[in-house]
């Protein structure tokens, strides 16, 4: 398992863009005006400044201290409101289920061996008819984190017994790492 903490501590964080994701704003669009949000594997939280700003009930849920202290900082600077929830994700039960859950970094953070459990976490953490927002990352490699999360093996983790996948092409959001997420949006059934 991957010490998040320490990376934080040293300022290894190449995952962190410094801004919130591209495709957000395509994302919001979908939403009902002061819905609720998860953000696991929040990091800084840029998406959740965002999801605040745009008046969402935004809950934040990340392992490092450093992460959480951070972006407890930076919502206080600009005068905002989000749950901040420092735990494991695998030890997270949240007191009701969510409109929707932005999912952009813990599934392709966490072992391979630990989808199944995590897809089924995010299945029980929506209400019937939420949304997943999935930014599926493409490593082209089986070396990770961050794991690569090519679409065939992600339409059989969210399987369509319990999630209905777009028709449209997805967005494809690149990273400065030279790597690149392909952003869909499923609903939970």
């Amino acid at each position: 398992m991957k010490d998040w903490e320490s990376l934080y501590q040293q300022g290894d964080t190449k995952w962190d863009r410094g801004t919130a994701n591209a495709a957000l704003p395509h994302l919001i669009a979908q939403l009902t005006p002061g819905a609720s949000v998860l953000v696991p594997g929040c990091g800084r939280g840029h998406e959740v400044v965002e999801l605040a700003t745009n008046g969402f009930a935004v809950t934040a849920l990340d392992i490092a201290p450093s992460a959480i202290s951070h972006l407890a900082s930076t919502l206080a600077q600009h005068q905002l409101h989000a749950r901040l929830v420092r735990n494991d994700l695998f030890a997270f039960t949240p007191d009701q289920p969510f409109d929707a859950i932005y999912e952009q970094t813990c599934l392709c953070a966490i072992d391979p061996t630990q989808r199944h459990d995590y897809e089924l976490r995010l299945h029980r953490w929506l209400k019937p008819g939420g949304l997943l927002f999935a930014l599926f990352m493409q490593t082209n490699s089986d070396d990770g984190p961050p794991f690569h999360c090519d679409l065939p093996t992600m339409r059989r983790l969210f399987a369509e017994k319990s999630w209905q996948w777009p028709t449209d092409v997805p967005q494809s959001i690149p990273h400065s790492n030279g790597r690149f997420e392909l952003a869909h949006t499923l609903q939970r059934i």
